[in-house]
C-alpha cells in the first residue's frame, strides 16, 4: 500500500460533523474496503466559519482513496501521494473535544 494525505477544505460546519464523518468512514474502511484502504490519523482545520481536515491514509491507489471517500459520503479536494516521511517528534497528543 501506499502512503496519501487527503486534504478537506471547509469540509463540515462543526468539529461534530467531523466526528460522523469519521465514524462512516471507519465503518467503509473497516467493513467494506479494508483490502484497500485504512485510515492512519486526520488533522482537524479550523478555518473560521467551517473545519476542514488533512487525513492521512494508506490505500492500493487514489482511486480506492476515492471510492472510499464517496461509499462514506466525504469531501474530497485533493489527493496526495506521499514520497517519504520525516519523523522528527511523535505527534502530540490530541486536544479533547
Amino acid at each position: 500500500m501506499k502512503t496519501y494525505v487527503i486534504l478537506r477544505r471547509s469540509g463540515w460546519r462543526s468539529p461534530e460533523d467531523v466526528g460522523e464523518a469519521a465514524a462512516r468512514s471507519r465503518a467503509v474502511g473497516d467493513d467494506e474496503m479494508s483490502d484497500d484502504i485504512r485510515w492512519i490519523r486526520s488533522y482537524v482545520l479550523n478555518e473560521g466559519e467551517a473545519v476542514g481536515t488533512v487525513c492521512i491514509y494508506q490505500a492500493t491507489s487514489a482511486e480506492a482513496v476515492r471510492e472510499h471517500a464517496s461509499r462514506a459520503m466525504l469531501p474530497v479536494d485533493e489527493i496526495i501521494e506521499v514520497a517519504d516521511t520525516v519523523i522528527v517528534r511523535p505527534d502530540p497528543t490530541p486536544a479533547a473535544v
